[in-house]
């Protein structure tokens, strides 16, 4: 991956000069990996047209050196913000740009009073993230992966589903599950909502006992590779009445006009309104209370924002998810979620287990 990261930042470096920037200042850890390499978490990434240089400490200069390739590793001396202000002093441009978004105002203070006149600092926020919003084919290989990663730890888990059974046992057996099969982790804190705690859309796993005729909203994902998936099924404990499968209808049938309109060019506004319209039909769009989707990457939720009135665009290498859902007080949940590669034609749905409702 070491060409890799080299090309990202020449890519960032030609952000840098249309923005009339000297260097930029990178503090957010997916983002300095994304350039570098670099998995340690402590440290401040200066990038410019003389170089990269990860500044880090005593912990994590070994590590740094291992990992990168055409980066040089300075030691922190003291505090990271002075070290980084006082090396900014030895750099041949004033014009720094940094992210508002990753920086507190006290590591600014401190970096100001160590660089000095030398500084010059701007405000610019998301210029990593915006080249990380397009994969390249090395990293949509490791999310193909990970999407298909996911999948396979829910058909296991669903064995292991049943009356009885806590909420927080099968969080603990979907995250084992994920080890088992080779994830480093889950890529969120798994949810696990059954019965009327499905109403809640990001529900914590409680020591709740699963109960016959009950929906349940399985929500996971793995890291592998450092990147993300992010999937969600309903199943429901029984055979469903024929009010829960005309609301698990809509919400497939919301869920598939989302997908369908993924592709380049299309904004995330649009992609939205195809699953709210659907829903609306429905009498159902009063009970969809979130957004339809996000991005997916080096970390879970990364833009594009699929939201009602985003204007941003999709482009081929973009990967989202799509989740629409209805939650209903005092009965529950149904989200239906899938990675979506966004091409140039159609999108590629990356998570690979059956949309039908699941009945146990």
């Amino acid at each position: 991956m070491n060409a890799a990261h080299a090309q990202r930042r020449r890519a960032l470096l030609q952000e840098l000069k249309t923005r009339n920037l000297d260097s930029l200042l990178v503090t957010h850890p997916p983002n300095w990996y994304y350039l570098t390499g670099f998995t340690g978490e402590a440290g401040a990434l200066l990038v410019s047209k003389d170089g990269a240089t990860l500044i880090t400490d005593g912990r994590f200069t070994v590590q740094a050196k291992d990992e990168t390739r055409g980066v040089k590793v300075a030691l922190q001396q003291g505090g990271l913000y002075p070290s980084v202000g006082a090396y900014l002093k030895h750099m041949s441009g004033r014009r720094l740009g940094y992210d508002a978004n990753q920086l507190t105002v006290a590591q600014l203070n401190a970096l100001k009073k160590a660089a000095g006149s030398k500084w010059r600092g701007k405000e610019a926020s998301g210029l990593v993230e915006a080249l990380r919003m397009k994969k390249d084919a090395q990293e949509l290989a490791v999310m193909r992966r990970a999407a298909i990663l996911a999948g396979a730890v829910l058909e296991e888990v669903l064995k292991f589903i049943r009356p009885g059974v806590r909420e927080r046992e099968i969080a603990a057996e979907i995250e084992y599950q994920m080890k088992k099969h080779g994830a480093s982790g889950p890529s969120f804190e798994t949810i696990v909502a059954s019965g009327p705690r499905g109403a809640l859309p990001h529900a914590r796993p409680t020591a709740k006992k699963l109960r016959k005729n009950e929906l349940v909203v399985l929500d996971l994902g793995v890291i592998l590779g450092h990147y993300c998936s992010d999937m969600t099924r309903t199943v429901h404990l029984g055979r469903a009445s024929r009010r829960i499968r005309e609301w698990y209808r809509s919400v497939q049938q919301a869920q598939a006009a989302a997908v369908a309109a993924v592709k380049a060019g299309v904004s995330c506004g649009e992609v939205d309104s195809a699953a709210r319209e659907v829903l609306k039909r429905n009498g159902l769009d009063e009970y969809f209370v979130h957004s339809t989707g996000h991005g997916l990457g080096l970390e879970v939720h990364e833009d594009p924002r699929v939201a009602r009135g985003q204007a941003v665009r999709l482009e081929a290498g973009n990967v989202i998810t799509i989740e629409p859902g209805i939650y209903l007080e005092g009965v529950g949940g149904i989200r239906i979620e899938d990675d979506v590669l966004v091409g140039a034609g159609r999108g590629e749905v990356l998570t690979r287990v059956t949309r039908d409702l699941i009945e146990l």
